[in-house]
């Protein structure tokens, strides 16, 4: 069960990668890199179309990850 999980949960982690690598960049100028782009962080920009699939990916994958590595966590205590 656990080689199970732990092959499950590497396939999930190479999703990740590849959902974090396929998100467009943020940057739009130089002036960004200085910034840090905090002009974005407080803005009401919201994700569409592919960008918000993206993230939505992300993160459901992200929380997959996170309760697998709970999961075999617990089945290695035992």
């Amino acid at each position: 069960m656990s080689n199970f999980l732990l092959g499950v949960m590497i396939a999930v982690s190479i999703l990740i990668i590849i959902a974090v690598m396929m998100q467009p960049s943020k940057q739009n100028s130089a002036a960004s890199a200085f910034t840090g782009g905090a002009d974005q962080l407080f803005g009401k920009q919201k994700a569409r179309g592919f960008e918000a699939v993206m993230q939505k990916a992300t993160a459901v994958l992200g929380v997959v990850w996170v309760l697998l590595a709970l999961v075999l966590a617990y089945l290695s205590s035992k």
